[in-house]
């Protein structure tokens, strides 16, 4: 008889389900802790000035040749400590192209859905100068900035589909008895590593260098943090290489 007391604050009964045998799937992640408004040029941040590198201009998207929305940047100088390492020194920033023309948008055009779309931009900048802050923005309708100011340590469990995929017990679960684990798990919203959050099936990206699969880095949802949609309110995702630390790939999924 199996109970869901340490993940839900209750004990529920499950006669054929016990959490426990699945302790080896448990991740670790980080919910950020946000405040409205841009702080410092180097700050972890939701939208708002990015760094950027000396004479550099505001990142341009390759397709219509206007400037990107910055949706996050990570500083891991204001990261959790346990993560300061994962991709080694400068700040992740991460630029997605939301103008439309008259007809169509970027986003329709270079199908922004998948993985190395070049109207995305994943990289990593390293801090070589002193940091020059400026109120402008190149952006048009550029979202509201917010700053992250902490992060909040979780617990992160794979959804049903991807848990059976990997999981070594001689019995996996079925759907009925881990529908509600999936009230909590995988969580939905901003976090730092964890287990993504499908929308659709399992889509882990490979990396363009060596073919590896990519792992989860950080979720973007939909309306949370950053005021725009993924389609029909869908689900992105930051994914890294395990090998190539510094191969990033983004992609989104939506109903």
């Amino acid at each position: 008889m199996g109970f869901l007391s340490n993940l839900f604050g209750k004990k529920t009964e499950l006669p054929e389900f016990d959490i426990e045998r699945f302790e080896h799937l448990k991740r670790d992640c980080w919910i950020p802790v946000r405040e409205d408004g841009d702080r410092e040029v180097t700050d972890s941040k939701f939208s708002g000035i990015p760094y950027l590198r000396e004479g550099e201009s505001w990142p341009a998207c390759p397709n219509c040749k206007n400037p990107m929305q910055l949706f996050v940047q990570l500083n891991p100088e204001s990261m959790p400590e346990a993560t300061r390492t994962i991709w080694g020194d400068g700040m992740l920033q991460f630029f997605y192209c939301t103008n439309y023309k008259p007809i169509t948008s970027c986003e329709l055009e270079c199908q922004a859905w998948d993985p190395f779309s070049k109207s995305t931009l994943l990289r990593v900048v390293q801090i070589n100068r002193p940091a020059a802050w400026t109120s402008t923005t190149s952006v048009k309708e550029a979202f509201p900035p917010k700053t992250i100011v902490g992060w909040d340590h979780k617990d992160d469990y794979p959804n049903w589909e991807e848990s059976r995929e990997i999981t070594k017990a001689s019995e996996p679960p079925s759907y009925e008895d881990w529908e509600l684990a999936q009230e909590t798990y995988p969580r939905a919203g901003e976090k730092l590593l964890g287990w993504p959050y499908w929308v659709q099936g399992v889509e882990y990206p490979n990396c363009a260098e060596c073919g590896t699969k990519m792992q989860l880095l950080f979720q973007i949802d939909s309306e949370v943090n950053i005021p725009y949609s993924f389609g029909d309110v869908g689900c992105g995702h930051i994914t890294q290489c395990p090998e190539h630390k510094t191969m990033f790939a983004f992609r989104w999924a939506c109903h």
